[in-house]
């Protein structure tokens, strides 16, 4: 038997209830569990994202070099232009905009209570030939 059955990634904000609309058109998620200061959401593939009241909370400062980042989401996209398009009309920010280094092209973004987040397009996967 498993000692853990589900994982939950928990983003502390001073308003979960608005962060978590953001979030659930974004990954067309669900409502899920959800308490005074909890809101949890549940995305079609079974990704679950909750998230926890914290008056105090802070956006993080990513990525001016003076603080470190601590942790961010990557979410893999078919579309970058498209993604982004729907995350700006939802409330996000750009944060990281130059060509990323690297194997994928990725970008950076903020949500609507300073989390940050990357887009990474997913190349598509042509058939073998011969």
């Amino acid at each position: 038997m498993a000692l853990v059955n589900a994982a939950v990634v928990v983003l502390d904000c001073a308003e979960p209830e608005k962060l978590a609309v953001f979030y659930r058109e974004l990954l067309d998620g669900q409502d899920g569990e959800a308490s005074a200061n909890l809101v949890e959401i549940r995305t079609p593939g079974g990704f679950r994202i909750a998230f926890r009241r914290d008056v105090n909370a802070t956006p993080p400062s990513w990525p001016r070099p003076e603080n470190s980042l601590q942790a961010h989401l990557d979410f893999l996209v078919e579309d970058l232009d498209e993604a982004e398009l729907r995350v700006v009309g939802l409330g996000g920010r750009p944060i990281e905009t130059k060509d990323a280094t690297g194997p994928y092209e990725e970008r950076g973004y903020a949500d609507p209570a300073g989390h940050s987040f990357t887009l990474r397009l997913v190349p598509p996967t042509a058939p073998k030939q011969g």
